[in-house]
């Protein structure tokens, strides 16, 4: 047999470097494609935003916020039982602020009829005088003539007659102002009293308020209160019954008096409360407590040990010292006295993150 040349024999093992070769090639190829993805998914998630957890979930339409105890002290959040307030109930009603034209014309008319009764007054005791005179002369010694006496007593009738008239004068123009406005202020134009003064000077202004229909009260509270902006509220003095009603509430009304620095003025409608005398049982919560949003007045109360939720509060009861006295208040419940601005900013967080999760 033949030998084989040695290029030939060595064919074989050529082979197996060059498919070793290829192999190796292959392998590092599929191996630098797996790690560039590799590192490429991990770059993408160095790079993706870190979400911080949901502290905020719905139980029974309401949010609820939960911080463990320890962010609650890094975020200093702070709880108070508010003190217990009774109170008295207080009913809304609508106040109007009146144009007062109609009492300045009452008031200027009333005047120049007093004048005028007065004049007329002092021209008959004048001519009562006179009369009287001639008479007696007539009478005694005949020093005056029948034409002169006549004359003197033709004076006093005519004055006495004016008299009377300026008289009725008065008093119709007396009796239209209590009937127009009230016994109260009738009264007080009649004697030029400081109330009405204040009016016409608009050092005061005067409301009628309103009750809405079918609300009586007892009796209509001295004082009251208006609201004249936001959160502001300004005392209001009770005058008298109105005399006539919103025809467009059709209610019980009254007249009251404001301050010309309440910032009113004639044509306005404003929020009036008025006490109605019940007995309320009730909470303060102070001002420290209470976030205003959307127009409305709320505080953040605990819930649990690590969790609170919003509540929304009347403001019809203004606290002496600042804050709300409110009702409905479960006995022992923990008001956040501090922080709650904080757990608002925490709760439209959570409501952002939910809106974007959705996109």
């Amino acid at each position: 047999m033949t030998d084989r040349p040695p290029s030939f024999r060595r064919m074989p093992l050529l082979r197996i470097i060059v498919v070793a070769v290829v192999l190796g090639l292959g392998a590092l190829i599929v191996w630098g494609f797996i790690e560039g993805r590799g590192e490429a998914a991990r770059e993408a998630e160095r790079e993706r935003p870190v979400t911080p957890p949901r502290r905020v979930s719905m139980v029974n339409g309401a949010p609820v916020i939960t911080l463990n105890v320890e962010s609650q002290k890094r975020s200093r959040i702070e709880t108070t039982v508010p003190a217990p307030a009774p109170y008295q109930e207080q009913v809304r009603a609508y106040a109007t602020v009146l144009e007062v034209a109609r009492l300045i014309d009452l008031n200027s008319s009333y005047a120049n009829a007093n004048a005028q009764r007065l004049a007329a007054h002092a021209k008959l005791a004048a001519s009562s005088t006179a009369f009287e005179r001639a008479q007696k002369l007539y009478q005694d010694q005949q020093n005056v003539s029948l034409a002169q006496l006549q004359a003197a007593e033709a004076a006093f009738r005519t004055d006495q007659a004016a008299l009377t008239a300026a008289e009725s004068q008065v008093r119709t123009l007396a009796t239209t102002a209590q009937q127009e406005w009230g016994p109260v202020l009738g009264k007080s134009l009649i004697d030029g009293s400081s109330m009405i003064t204040r009016l016409l000077e608009r050092q005061d202004f005067l409301l009628q308020v309103t009750l809405p229909p079918g609300v009586i009260l007892a009796a209509p509270p001295a004082t009251a209160a208006i609201q004249t902006g936001q959160h502001s509220r300004i005392a209001i003095i009770f005058v008298s019954p109105a005399t006539r009603t919103d025809p467009k509430i059709q209610g019980v009304s009254f007249f009251y008096l404001a301050p010309a620095n309440s910032g009113v003025l004639p044509g306005m409608n404003v929020l009036s409360f008025l006490s109605s005398g019940r007995p309320i049982s009730g909470v303060t919560l102070p001002a420290e407590a209470i976030i205003w949003w959307q127009g409305r007045a709320w505080v953040y109360h605990r819930t649990g040990s690590e969790t609170f939720t919003r509540a929304e509060i009347a403001t019809d009861l203004p606290a002496p010292g600042g804050g709300y006295v409110v009702k409905d208040f479960a006995p022992n419940t923990e008001i956040v006295t501090r922080g709650a601005q904080l757990l608002l900013s925490e709760e439209f967080r959570a409501q952002i993150q939910i809106g974007e999760d959705e996109k």
